[in-house]
């Protein structure tokens, strides 16, 4: 007995099919998209804050190492979003110049960041300062908190608060980065 032929068929897709393709596609891009987009401001802004915390670190175990005050200060003036400097101040007077040693510098934030300070690093000169024992203190030796508030220029409302972090200096020298949304400690008043 001789075996039933099929009709040949050729491989590939009928256009039905394509056209559900790229239906679930472009479904699957209009949901996608906007989270993508939150998630890269998010991760931006994140960094930027984990920066600044890491030189924060950096200045305050070269004041202990050292013996000496070190200081964080804005690169222009008082804004923080021209970027920072990290130095170990030999001569005590906030500022980088000739006779300190220069540990480490930080670029400007992109331009639709904006970064304002609370504390001493509000003030003019904008500095946070280090003492040899660790603890953050004022140019008048007194012990004082600080905040830096980093967020984005470019958005409004509630997607602003989603996208803003502050940075908050205590005291005793410990720095955290925390996002105001969903920490309700997290204040450009807070001292811990």
């Amino acid at each position: 007995m001789k075996a039933r032929q099929f009709p040949y068929r050729t491989g590939g897709f009928t256009l039905i099919e394509l056209m559900v393709t790229i239906a679930i596609a472009a479904v699957l891009l209009v949901i996608g998209v906007p989270s993508f987009v939150a998630f890269q401001r998010s991760s931006e802004l994140t960094s930027a804050a984990n920066s600044f915390v890491a030189a924060l670190g950096t200045a305050r175990g070269e004041a202990m190492k050292r013996g000496r005050q070190a200081v964080v200060v804005p690169r222009v003036g008082s804004d923080w979003a021209s970027g920072w400097t990290v130095f170990v101040d030999i001569d005590n007077d906030q500022q980088f110049n000739g006779a300190d040693i220069l540990v480490v510098q930080q670029g400007s934030l992109p331009s639709y960041f904006a970064a304002t300070g609370q504390g001493t690093a509000q003030g003019s000169p904008s500095y946070i300062m280090f003492n040899p024992s660790g603890y953050t203190q004022t140019s008048g030796s007194v012990f004082q908190s600080a905040t830096l508030k980093i967020e984005r220029n470019d958005i409004s409302g509630a997607e602003k608060t989603a996208q803003t972090r502050i940075v908050v200096i205590a005291k005793t020298g410990r720095a955290r980065a925390c996002q105001p949304a969903s920490d309700t400690t997290c204040t450009t008043s807070a001292s811990e």
